[in-house]
């Protein structure tokens, strides 16, 4: 059992043209861990991934995954990796089956032996019903899991999965997660992308969260909400005029804001006394404030006080994906960069 990291990246800079996508990214993963890369759109992450698969060279900075340097070593690392993008590359007019297959042959597996792993990942990922079908005829769900399938054909040491339960429902986002912690399970390290703040919460051994390219907090979960408060206090208000006057007062004590739902959340040790004196604090005139509750802090409120706003989930256009580096379907059509 090895004790070196599963990746490590030091010091990572990549700029397109005049936009610095990465300032000096410094990532340390544990093998057999899920690592969460959190971060808005046009955060970094998928250069980020890019970088550690050996589609992308750094600008600066070094990067190892599997003790492999990504840019001397770039053939090694590419054998003892898979990269899962938010687009599920397999081809729809072949069957699940022969897409297993044919990704066997192509990591050199001899016909037999291809056979049996397309037919063990089938079993595997709950698709031996849909192994005659086609691909085209799979559902959104069935298909990320065949295109997970297919990355883990020729056994990689770490998989990195970018953004990879985007557009599914809730229940086959549920059935990713089972997979993902089923992955760890058989000792496989997990590098997952994702927007999902309970993605990362229910997934995550370690979480760093990045803005503007930059590492702007790392921990477990309960370390990053620790960071940001033990519990958040609450607070509706009546009208706009109230919520507007008391956001400006608490300015960046702030750990949540809501505008359409006229609600403010702040910091609090969960006390009585505590609440008590910020409520006194905040509403002197005990006009402004309808009514509050006291609840955990969780991953948004670290994602705003660390980034200054919500998480975007969803929704927008990440510069870093869309326009300097294209789009993560091209990444991961390039299959046989990474795990091939």
């Amino acid at each position: 059992m090895t004790h070196r990291p599963a990746v490590e990246a030091s010091g990572l800079e990549k700029s397109y043209g005049a936009v610095k996508v990465l300032r000096g990214v410094d990532l340390s993963v544990a093998p057999g861990s899920v690592f969460a890369l959190l971060g808005p759109n046009g955060a970094g992450k998928t250069t980020t991934v890019r970088i550690l698969s050996t589609l992308t060279p750094p600008d600066a900075g070094r990067a190892r995954v599997a003790g492999f340097d990504v840019i001397t070593d770039r053939r090694r690392v590419r054998r003892v990796i898979s990269l899962t993008g938010q687009y599920a590359a397999v081809d729809e007019m072949q069957t699940g089956e022969e897409n297993l297959r044919m990704m066997g042959r192509l990591t050199r597996l001899g016909r037999a032996e291809a056979r049996g792993r397309a037919r063990e990942l089938l079993e595997r990922f709950d698709l031996t019903g849909a192994a005659r079908p086609t691909v085209g005829t799979y559902s959104g769900g069935m298909r990320r899991r065949l295109d997970l399938a297919a990355g883990l054909v020729g056994h990689p040491e770490v998989i990195f999965l970018d953004e990879p339960t985007t557009g599914l429902d809730p229940r086959s986002r549920q059935a990713m997660w089972e997979v993902v912690k089923g992955l760890v399970t058989d000792g496989v390290t997990v590098f997952l992308t994702t927007q999902y703040l309970e993605e990362a919460d229910q997934l995550a051994d370690r979480i760093a969260v990045v803005d503007g390219g930059r590492v702007v907090a790392e921990g477990t979960s309960a370390e990053l909400k620790e960071r940001v408060a033990g519990q958040r206090l609450d607070l509706v208000f009546g009208d706009i005029a109230g919520y507007e006057r008391v956001a400006l007062r608490l300015g960046v004590r702030l750990v949540w804001s809501d505008a359409d739902r006229l609600t403010l959340g702040v910091a609090t040790d969960g006390s009585a006394a505590h609440v008590r004196a910020l409520l006194d604090e905040i509403d002197p005139e005990r006009r402004a404030v309808d009514r509050f509750s006291v609840r955990g802090a969780t991953l948004d409120d670290v994602f705003m006080a660390l980034t200054g706003h919500a998480a975007e989930g969803e929704s927008g256009a990440e510069g870093e994906r869309r326009g300097a580096e294209g789009e993560s379907r091209g990444a991961t059509g390039e299959k046989e960069a990474a795990g091939v």
